[in-house]
């Protein structure tokens, strides 16, 4: 593996050609000593915690005597939570030291839900590498893990797929053309655009305890749009201390990290490693890589189009399955407008689904994410 004093005509480590035969002998095995998850329980702060680093304030999660009357008798936990109790579908990932890691998506599949106090286990492995051609940096690769989820009782309670993007930092930032016209800018909103924002707030609903029955549900029905943003790095660090971070440590904890990942730290401008996550807070580094500014969390957005779909079936509900994928970052400035539809109707095993198509787009008419869900809905008393 290259290193800076190897290579000083570029300020960050490379991809080689031997890290990726070292990531494919990976393929499949069982990681061991990970490091800890932020959460291994699903406590009521841990809940809440998270919860409202999205801007999720849904009673079922955040309020025990609502809870406590619904058909779950307890708080509990919202299906994106899960990314709390591991670092592997949260996008920690292996090899090709020093290399930028960009979280790109997850498919989950949910069996049970989690309640207050349930503690987490989990089984992760490297699935697949996949090679790509991308406008942002060149050439990249799609690093794919499997994470199993697992209750105190050893029940299966999720199960999902995530991926990295690894890319060439000095790629991005001097061949990358995507945010070429996007690096650093700053538009100021009107006060008319500022109270749609607070409009779209006020009249989100939280289908909550009113049940919504299969029967009274079409192809074509529209989700009511979900407003995100607009993006502050305030918003950021609000989303990390709920879901932990996977690189910020202080101190000696954060020396201990660098001395076990020597590629992990990037240098600041004291010449001190400092942790890569700072590009969600640090603008001047994020321009650094590539990125148009400091820029929110991938396990946020993904959280983002949950979220969207938990409001809408209410507590009889269940989410069964989420794909996200993720399209372009959202710098501090961006807001972000969440649409979706019902696109099919089905029945499965005795049991009545619904799958929505979902997309997140800018202010601007970007598109940010997208993804399907399918939920189960409550039917009808005869």
């Amino acid at each position: 593996m290259a290193t800076l004093a190897e290579a000083p005509t570029n300020k960050f480590p490379k991809i080689t050609e031997e890290g990726l035969d070292d990531l494919r002998k990976r393929i499949g095995v069982k990681i061991e000593n990970t490091i800890e998850p932020w959460n291994y329980e699903a406590t009521r702060d841990a809940i809440r915690h998270y919860a409202h680093g999205i801007g999720d304030d849904n009673p079922l999660w955040c309020d025990p005597a609502y809870a406590e009357k619904t058909k779950y008798g307890s708080v509990v936990a919202l299906p994106s939570f899960l990314f709390t109790t591991s670092r592997i579908i949260s996008g920690y990932c292996g090899g090709l030291s020093g290399v930028h890691a960009m979280w790109a998506g997850a498919d989950w599949t949910w069996h049970k839900p989690v309640l207050r106090n349930d503690t987490i286990r989990t089984e992760a492995y490297l699935k697949d590498l996949v090679e790509h051609q991308t406008k942002f940096a060149g050439r990249s690769f799609q690093q794919i893990y499997h994470v199993d989820f697992f209750n105190q009782s050893g029940d299966k309670v999720a199960e999902g797929d995530s991926w990295v993007f690894r890319t060439d930092r000095d790629e991005a930032r001097e061949r990358g053309t995507k945010y070429t016209e996007a690096r650093g800018r700053v538009e100021q909103y009107s006060e008319e655009e500022l109270a749609e924002f607070t409009r779209l707030y006020q009249e989100e609903e939280i289908r909550g305890s009113v049940p919504r029955y299969w029967e009274d549900v079409n192809v074509g029905d529209e989700l009511p749009r979900m407003m995100k943003g607009p993006m502050t790095v305030t918003g950021f660090i609000c989303y990390a201390q709920g879901w932990g971070g996977l690189y910020i440590r202080a101190n000696k904890l954060a020396n201990q990290m660098q001395q076990a990942h020597p590629g992990l730290g990037i240098r600041n401008r004291f010449n001190v490693p400092d942790c890569p996550e700072r590009v969600h807070w640090d603008e001047a580094f994020a321009l650094e890589v590539g990125a148009p500014g400091a820029y929110d969390y991938g396990p946020e957005r993904c959280s983002w189009l949950t979220h969207h779909i938990t409001n809408w079936i209410g507590d009889d509900g269940f989410l069964t399955r989420s794909k996200c994928q993720i399209r372009r970052h959202n710098p501090d400035g961006d807001a972000i407008y969440i649409d979706g539809s019902v696109i099919r109707k089905f029945e499965e095993n005795g049991k009545k689904f619904v799958e929505i198509q979902q997309q997140a787009t800018t202010h601007r008419g970007e598109v940010s994410a997208f993804g399907t869900s399918i939920a189960e809905l409550p039917s009808k008393p005869a």
